[in-house]
């Protein structure tokens, strides 16, 4: 695999200006060039790019298609060529049907992505203070991705019990031929409200792309997985098998607005008519220097809690982050 040092790109823009630098990345729409020129990266939205230049190798996304990693170019305006790597045919597609574009080099620091939200509450009476955390990091090789992410929510009065709210995943996906896609998963989940000590839900499956742009991501996911439910106090713990369906949706043509939101169904195989739903959108909007604000809302409902339990615990939280 070849590694970009000192590299040398280069646009042609709408306005007939261009611009030579190093393609960080282009990602949901917009195209990211570092200049030597300007302390701050170029963002450009995609659609005003006619050429692309370079020499380097980039993992490139087509919206149909399977992922390809080569050195690009543009063989006239408005289309962009791919060169895989090792020789093989050229294969030509016209801008807008490239929606992901990132240089992956050898060092293990330039595969990775993420981001860390924060918030925090203090209130006089009752002398509250809620503290939120939420994470994510991520790894992109040319077949497969990586990502983790956790959440928390820790939330103290004076004579009352303590709110506490966790739930994460550790997820790793596999991509195939024809948009489908291989995934294996691990989450978490903690709360007072359903008296769960911990749940662990242990899933795999297939997923296929309905819809990739430069405007939105769409996709279907189903599978099987494995539940595992520790509780607190004397309720006696849980295992059990479950098949599960899943969707989710990305938009992020809106302005300085992004939506994620995603929804997963577990009916059960061997524990009679229960069904879990787990349900969460996001929506961030953008600030300079890769700061943004976000408002979450994150639903858990199960139709057979335990005694004692709620049936459905949710989250509505704001916070400030930043990516990386």
């Amino acid at each position: 695999m070849k590694t970009a040092k000192a590299q040398q790109d280069s646009l042609i823009l709408k306005n007939n200006r261009y611009l030579v630098g190093e393609i960080k990345s282009m990602d949901k729409g917009v195209l990211v060039m570092k200049t030597p020129f300007s302390k701050a990266d170029f963002r450009i939205k995609f659609p005003e790019v006619l050429a692309v230049y370079s020499e380097e190798y980039f993992l490139v996304s087509p919206r149909k298609g399977d992922r390809l990693y080569g050195q690009i170019s543009s063989p006239e305006e408005g289309f962009i060529a791919v060169r895989p790597e090792g020789g093989g045919e050229e294969l030509v597609f016209p801008k807008e049907d490239i929606v992901y574009i990132k240089p992956l080099e050898d060092s293990f620091l330039s595969r990775l992505n993420g981001g860390i939200d924060l918030g925090f509450t203090l209130t006089r009476a009752g002398n509250q203070r809620q503290f939120t955390v939420r994470s994510r990091l991520g790894y992109t090789a040319p077949r497969w991705s990586f990502d983790a992410s956790f959440n928390k929510l820790s939330a103290v009065r004076d004579e009352t019990n303590e709110i506490s709210r966790g739930d994460g995943n550790l997820t790793s996906v596999y991509s195939l031929r024809q948009e489908w896609l291989v995934l294996v998963r691990a989450d978490f989940l903690y709360n007072t409200e359903q008296l769960l000590d911990l749940r662990n839900n242990l899933k795999a499956g297939m997923g296929k792309y309905l819809m990739r742009t430069n405007r939105m991501f769409w996709t279907v996911l189903g599978g099987i997985s494995y539940n595992i439910e520790n509780f607190t106090g004397d309720v006696p713990d849980r295992n059990s098998r479950e098949a599960w369906l899943g969707s989710e949706l990305n938009l992020f043509d809106i302005g300085d607005l992004s939506l994620l939101t995603n929804v997963f169904i577990y009916p059960s195989l061997s524990e009679r008519d229960r069904i879990r739903v787990d349900y969460r959108i996001d929506v961030a909007y953008d600030l300079p220097l890769d700061f943004y604000i976000k408002t979450g809302f994150t639903l858990n409902y199960d139709n057979q809690p335990v005694p004692g339990s709620g049936a459905a615990d949710y989250i509505l939280q704001t916070t400030f982050g930043w990516s990386l």
